[in-house]
């Protein structure tokens, strides 16, 4: 399973962690992914969406 969001696609970043004595060492910056139950078509489907596609409205929950 690829940590990616079910409706924008988004995926984790990478970039720097900067310590006190500007050392930079590799770190990854994920999304806030859930796993939520959403229609697809006609179906429900457990997907992982992150939640600015939820608080957007991008995504409707299956009751």
């Amino acid at each position: 399973m690829s940590y990616r969001c079910f409706v924008c696609s988004k995926g984790p970043v990478t970039g720097k962690t900067i310590s006190h004595s500007h050392r930079k060492t590799n770190r990854r910056f994920s999304p806030n992914l859930q796993r939520v139950r959403i229609t697809v078509g006609s179906q429900p489907r457990r997907v992982y969406v992150c939640t600015t596609c939820l608080h957007s409205n991008r995504v409707r929950k299956a009751p």
